[in-house]
């Protein structure tokens, strides 16, 4: 059994005909997404279809997969951008070119390319055949899944075309499931295929399963809070991103936007976004790969101290004590006795014998 890296051309994915994407024009700000359509009942239709497809063929271990080696995450690099999220992609038609800051591959047509959190990248997209190009996409919220068509917007530029919002009270359990493809498609080992058709079955059925099954709404969070709420999403890295600057996007006031988010959702829009600022933040503090000054900067802060400050205010510790007591957490656990007996506690932790002492018989 093994998971092939370069895209096959058998049409194991099903693909549906639509006609070519119009080129909207660029303004910087994620129009497509204000513009794409809540999934219709066709829509749902062709996911689970294609959900179908890729479960059928990771349990014949005939699933392409992709995933980029790691880097330094959250770098910023010109003509890239990163989530702090994992990124799944399958494609449904034509094929993705994707970089990344040291190499660069293609995914087709019945792929699947995996990019774990904090990895900056590019797409290039392309049709095939007279066919356009057409890829199925999953994001990952804070409590929500998003699944999303991506066609192409304008030329050779990806966007979304159909997207829906699913509540996702497991959201720990897809982000593990993810994450744990990433270290099981790098490690070297005689089980790698076997656990990897397990994960990427795990991990497929549950995206089946909220297709099928999960709420979608999110959607009816519409209008200009729905709007505000994917732009800081979309930019909460750049640090000119302001209330001001929302609402010049979306063709309104800053007091106007302002009291409408106050009014729907009871926080106020710049503490929202102070919010998910922050918790990016957080997932990079607990990766402890980049100082403070470099997790300010990701995270859209200007100024490293003002960032301090920001953290304090919404987490009662500075980020240095914040990223101290995660790793006070991680050492709690390390801790912790392996059995509990009625009348005490077995702290052995599988040391082998020649580690534990003099061996038996000297």
């Amino acid at each position: 059994m093994s998971f092939p890296l370069k895209p096959r051309t058998n049409g194991r994915i099903p693909t549906v005909a639509v006609p070519p994407a119009s080129p909207i024009p660029d303004s910087g700000a994620p129009q497509a997404l204000f513009a794409a359509r809540a999934m219709s009942q066709h829509n749902r239709a062709e996911m689970r279809e294609a959900l179908d497809a890729a479960i059928r063929q990771a349990d014949r271990g005939r699933l392409p997969l992709r995933v980029p080696h790691e880097v330094k995450p959250v770098q910023n690099r010109r003509g890239m951008h990163y989530h702090y999220r994992p990124e799944i992609f399958l494609g449904l038609q034509g094929w993705t070119d994707f970089s990344f800051p040291k190499e660069g591959f293609r995914v087709g047509a019945g792929d699947v390319c995996l990019i774990p959190a904090g990895v900056p990248h590019a797409e290039v997209v392309h049709g095939e055949g007279g066919k356009p190009f057409r890829n199925l996409v999953a994001g990952f919220y804070n409590n929500t899944i998003s699944l999303h068509f991506a066609h192409e917007a304008r030329p050779r530029k990806p966007d979304i075309e159909v997207i829906e919002f699913f509540d996702a009270p497991n959201l720990d359990v897809f982000l593990t499931l993810a994450n744990a493809v990433v270290h099981a498609h790098a490690m070297q080992a005689p089980a790698r295929d076997a656990v990897l058709k397990g994960l990427l079955l795990s991990l497929f059925g549950l995206f089946r399963n909220l297709v099928e099954t999960g709420s979608g709404r999110l959607n009816s969070d519409i209008g200009k809070v729905f709007q505000a709420k994917c732009l800081v999403r979309e930019q909460f890295a750049n640090p000119d991103l302001s209330v001001l600057h929302i609402a010049e996007q979306l063709g309104c006031s800053a007091d106007y936007l302002s009291h409408l988010f106050h009014a729907e959702t009871k926080e106020r829009l710049i503490h929202y976004m102070q919010r998910i600022r922050i918790d990016g933040a957080i997932l990079a503090l607990d990766a402890g790969t980049l100082t403070i000054s470099e997790i300010a900067y990701a995270s859209g802060f200007s100024e490293p101290a003002y960032f301090a400050r920001v953290f304090k205010q919404h987490k009662g510790v500075s980020p240095q004590e914040f990223r101290l007591q995660l790793e006070a957490q991680r050492r709690q656990v390390d801790d912790k006795p392996k059995t509990v007996y009625h009348d005490h506690l077995d702290f052995t932790h599988g040391v082998p014998a020649a580690k534990q002492g003099t061996p038996a018989g000297k």
